[in-house]
């Protein structure tokens, strides 16, 4: 049965669509009206008055069974291919069978209707390629009233396919070429030396004698092949981060091995500070790098743990179902940490390239960013809103080394009890014997060569079967079943299925017991014809792996009926060393677990540290500031507004749900039109309880152009001093690490490695140095180390990105300020120092980006690019050094700012950060629907003092109540600095030593929400 569904007036959906259609292929359409489709399958179906209360909102819709009629309109139908999750027809066929419907199955599809007339061919199928991803989506169009009556009726299956044989793969005399082309052919993304070492292993004459005893036979089979493909992936195994790496810094003149940087930099600088809280007697660490997620003390009786995930990679080849498994997936870190914690808040950083880049500077076979921006985005919504987690913080950050790869980091945190049991909730075990059992979503194509296509840059080639979509509603419905089971004891331990599927999960779990025996027959599939491996690797989502005591299988079982979620026995734990797979009577795998885990050999690296720009040469900020006026001073500060990173994106954060939990206390948007920016999030966890939870986030990779040292300690910076300013505790706080690098190991397509190896050695040496200054452990992290694309022979690589995520406890919710500014008279003070640091600022990014013009004679920077020799006018333009952190004196300011926050002495606080000085400034006052008027030092030119992005500083309010105590708590201290005052006039006054610059309110708000109008699906 196919249905079509329509809005009785116009779809709101419409317009939008049209003007994205207009913005992105340059098609002007007259009109655009859109109807949803079901096709529709039951062994009974409801009654027709049944079906249309379950899809259609009677008022505003309308239904009919079979379609409408075509009217003379050109037809354009976009639905998902046989075999991709579909989760709205998956929502439908459970409603469905709420109103009594037998086995129903639902297919969706989106139907566009255009004017016959009103597009040429080539139009035609431009508009067509915006309105859908081939990867995951067929599109038909219906030129005629004959041709709609074709479009279908019915369910198009998943093609029927027998079940390939399992695959015997001869290694024995195979070369090096040999080798690497099969790890090709395969998509295995493993290297020579690890290919030989695979080789090794199965010429390895005890090995052979067993696996002949066995019966599995002497040859590698396909599912072993994969297994140690997935296990040894660099996305699951982090070989760049634990490879021996020669250093050499040719400033310093330092030449050093480095045997693992994880090990030696951030598992270290966090053991320190354990080894410190022991000597304290404090117990705030509990778990970290041991599990899913890194778990803190909240209080007596509870736990709290956090986790951030990447999946750049998907979301390259298909946006929407990208993000939905970043989020989804993330949320299953943490129902997956300890004995399992219950999701409490969602974050998301996304970095795209800029979404009004001209379309030819998009290289060939890459989506536009804005488009890749909207799936995106789209997915972070329907990933969080619909699993009932509130989205409390993040970013959009724009740069156009993103446009191989967007950057899609995902971050959850969650809530567990501090003893279940009798044991502590954060601690699992598993006994041999009990069973092996999965949980959730059955097992597709989707998601298969995940883990691998993640190691490797984006290319022509790249799998179509990594996309997975996630759904929600079904891991909400296994999120409330799991944590039901955890509190009846039903389960020993569980995981995710993360990437790798069962063969990571499993392959994990083994390891604390000491071998798994699987049935892969026993594993529920989507549809049939899958291979062994694809069973053992898929990554399809909604799934989770546990160990259940055999005595209670039962009541598990019985408990997974009342919650509708499926729950299979699929093997058991056993210590016998090994990883045994079984499909269709024949055994499959038959690896050592020590093999699995640890056969991988140790990658060497070569690092050469050369500084890329002397930061010493201030001869390009000498002559801004010479050329400067107060006009050019005036636009800047007006640009650097409607800069897409500054920008306010609330068209776009509006649509997560901040409410849902009804714990979000300070949310995105503060300020008395809910529209200025926060400076991260707080949670109430505990009804019961005025103890918080901040979440905040720090990201600067403009500044790793520069000295990645100083880009790393910068992220870190921001996270913590927008911790402070949220009124957190500053000694109890944890940090993730997600590093995103462009690939830094020396090849032929990689000439460069050395240098950004480099970069990231000095990255985790800045990251150690300033943990340790903070007192600050990193609790849990990851790594995205290929993140380059390579595409009609151009390679675009990421700048080396560190985004830190920080996870802190709040005393008292009460005593949370924002950074609006609120009442006239209130005095407004700079808290920090600030420094002619304006190398990688957004300023400098506008010359660059042209965005800004230049002040002055044109001529003068023209000789500048002649005399530098460089080729582009804007690479010229480098002001100097970016910021440095002086953690000592910053960390001391952050211990005196929290005890001024902690007496209620300040009103409003604001971290100062992209745009510096002027945007916090400009920010304070649309938040507030104020104004003020300040009084610039002039001890620097105002251009430094304005757009200035030097660490640790503040903007802070003070009411005149509290204006004595403020000032002498600050006394003597030479980085507090009195600017001004706020004013109930609507207007922004900046004195400087070049005259006032003076912006109304309207026009700052005005360049602040631009994005709104400029911006389109």
């Amino acid at each position: 049965m196919r249905i079509e569904v329509q809005y009785r007036q116009e779809d709101p959906r419409a317009e939008r669509v049209r003007q994205g259609i207009a913005a992105s292929v340059g098609v002007q359409l007259p009109q655009l009206h859109i109807a949803d489709v079901y096709l529709l399958e039951a062994a009974s179906l409801p009654q027709d008055q049944v079906l249309a209360q379950v899809f259609t909102d009677p008022v505003a819709q309308e239904l009919r069974i079979g379609g409408f009629p075509a009217d003379g309109s050109l037809i354009l139908e976009v639905g998902l291919k046989p075999g991709v999750t579909d989760t709205t027809g998956i929502t439908a066929a459970q409603s469905l069978q709420l109103h009594g419907a037998v086995d129903p199955v639902v297919q969706t599809a989106v139907q566009y209707r255009i004017p016959a007339d009103s597009v040429s061919g080539d139009q035609l199928a431009a508009v067509v390629a915006y309105l859908h991803n081939p990867l995951i989506q067929n599109a038909r169009v219906a030129a005629t009233d004959g041709d709609a009556a074709k479009l279908p009726q019915t369910i198009e299956p998943v093609p029927a396919a027998d079940v390939p044989p399992v695959e015997r793969v001869q290694l024995e005399g195979l070369d090096e070429q040999q080798l690497l082309a099969l790890s090709r052919q395969r998509l295995l993304a493993l290297s020579v030396p690890e290919m030989q070492a695979i080789q090794e292993h199965f010429a390895d004459a005890a090995v052979k004698q067993d696996r002949v005893t066995a019966g599995i036979g002497a040859e590698a089979t396909d599912v072993e092949l994969e297994m140690l493909a997935q296990t040894w992936s660099e996305h699951c195994k982090h070989k760049i981060f634990a490879a021996d790496v020669q250093y050499h810094d040719t400033v310093t003149g330092e030449s050093s091995t480095i045997h693992g940087l994880f090990k030696s930099c951030i598992a270290a600088v966090t053991r320190r500070i354990a080894d410190r809280h022991a000597a304290e007697g404090r117990d705030f660490l509990r778990s970290v790098f041991t599990d899913n997620a890194g778990v803190i003390a909240f209080n007596d009786d509870y736990d709290v743990c956090i986790k951030a995930e990447t999946h750049n990679s998907p979301s390259a080849l298909d946006p929407y179902g990208g993000a939905i498994t970043g989020i989804v997936g993330v949320n299953r870190d943490i129902l997956g940490t300890g004995m399992g914690a219950r999701p409490i808040l969602n974050t998301n950083v996304l970095c795209f390239g800029y979404p009004d880049t001209p379309d030819e500077r998009v290289p060939q076979g890459l989506m536009h960013p804005n488009r890749v921006m909207h799936g995106v985005h789209h997915g972070i919504v329907d990933g969080g809103n619909q699993s009932g987690i509130p989205v409390v913080g993040g970013a959009f950050l724009f740069d156009n080394s993103y446009l191989g790869k967007p950057l899609v980091f995902c971050g959850t945190g969650g809530i567990m009890p501090r003893t279940l049991h009798g044991k502590p909730g954060w601690q699992k075990e598993i006994l041999p014997g009990d069973f092996a059992v999965m949980v959730g979503g059955r097992i597709g194509k989707d998601g298969i060569h995940g883990a691998t296509f993640s190691s490797e840059e984006l290319s022509e080639s790249s799998p179509t079967s990594a996309v997975q979509i996630g759904d929600p509603i079904i891991q909400k419905r296994m999120t409330e079943f799991l944590l039901d089971a955890r509190d009846r004891g039903l389960y020993r331990s569980l995981t995710d299925n993360g990437a790798g599927g069962l063969s990571s999960s499993f392959g994990e779990m083994a390891e604390g017991v000491g071998g798994i025996y699987l049935n892969l027959d026993n594993c529920p599939l989507k549809y049939p014809g899958l291979a062994a491996w694809e069973i053992f690797v898929s990554e399809s989502q909604e799934r989770m792996s546990l160990a259940v005591q055999p005595e209670n299988w039962e009541a598990l079982a019985n408990l997974a009926r009342e919650y509708d979620v499926e729950v299979s026995h699929v093997g058991e734990f056993r210590n016998s060393g090994l990883i045994e797979i079984e499909h269709q009577g024949a055994q499959v795998c038959r690896l050592p677990l020590e093999f699995v885990h640890d056969g991988v050999p140790r990658m060497q690296i070569p690092a050469e540290w050369i500084p890329p720009r002397d930061v010493q040469d201030h001869q390009v900020l000498d002559r801004l500031t010479a050329a400067a006026d107060l006009a050019h001073l005036q636009t800047a500060t007006l640009t650097l507004l409607q800069d897409p990173v500054i920008a306010s994106k609330e068209h776009l954060i509006r649509q997560y749900d901040h409410e849902v939990q009804g714990g979000s206390v300070v949310k995105p948007f503060t300020g008395p039109g809910m529209d200025g920016v926060s400076d991260g999030g707080v949670v109430q966890p505990l009804h019961e309880s005025t103890q918080g939870i901040s979440m905040t986030h720090g990201v600067c990779p403009r500044y790793s152009d520069i000295d990645t040292y100083a880009m790393a300690q910068c992220a870190v910076d921001e996270a913590y001093r927008a911790h402070i300013a949220l009124g957190g505790d500053p000694d109890r706080a944890g940090a993730l690490d997600n590093f995103c690098w462009p690939d830094p190991v020396l090849s032929d397509s990689t000439p460069d490695g050395p240098y950004k190896m480099a970069q990231l050695v000095r990255s985790c040496r800045g990251l150690y140095d300033i943990c340790d200054a903070y007192n600050l452990p990193l609790v849990s992290g990851k790594d995205s180390m290929k993140n380059d694309a390579r595409l009609a022979g151009r390679k675009v690589s990421v700048r080396p990105t560190l985004l830190v995520t920080l996870m802190g406890i709040v005393p008292d919710v009460t005593r949370c300020r924002n950074t609006d500014f609120q009442s006239d008279g209130d005095e407004i003070y700079l808290v920090g120092t600030t420094a002619a640091e304006l190398g990688g600022s957004r300023l400098e990014a506008a010359y660059q980006e042209d965005r800004l013009a230049l002040p002055g004679d044109a001529g003068q920077w023209r000789d500048l690019r002649e005399q530098q020799n460089i080729l582009y006018e804007y690479d010229a333009i480098q002001l100097g050094d970016c910021p440095r952190v002086d953690t000592g004196r910053a960390h001391e300011r952050y211990l005196w700012v929290a005890e001024q926050l902690s007496c209620g002495l300040i009103a409003t606080i604001h971290d100062l950060s992209d745009g510096g000085l002027a945007a916090a400034l400009a920010e304070g006052c649309i938040g507030g629907r104020i104004g003020a008027r300040i009084d610039l030092p002039g001890s620097q030119h105002p251009v430094i003092e304005l757009f200035s992005e030097s660490a640790s500083r503040f903007v802070v309010t003070v009411p005149p109540e509290h204006r004595q105590e403020f000032a002498k708590a600050a006394a003597g201290r030479s980085d507090v600095l009195q600017l001004g005052t706020v004013t109930e006039e609507p207007l922004l006054r900046i004195n400087s030593r070049l005259g006032e610059l003076l912006f109304g309110l309207e026009q700052l708000q005005q360049a602040f929400f631009a994005m709104r109008s400029q911006d389109h699906e």
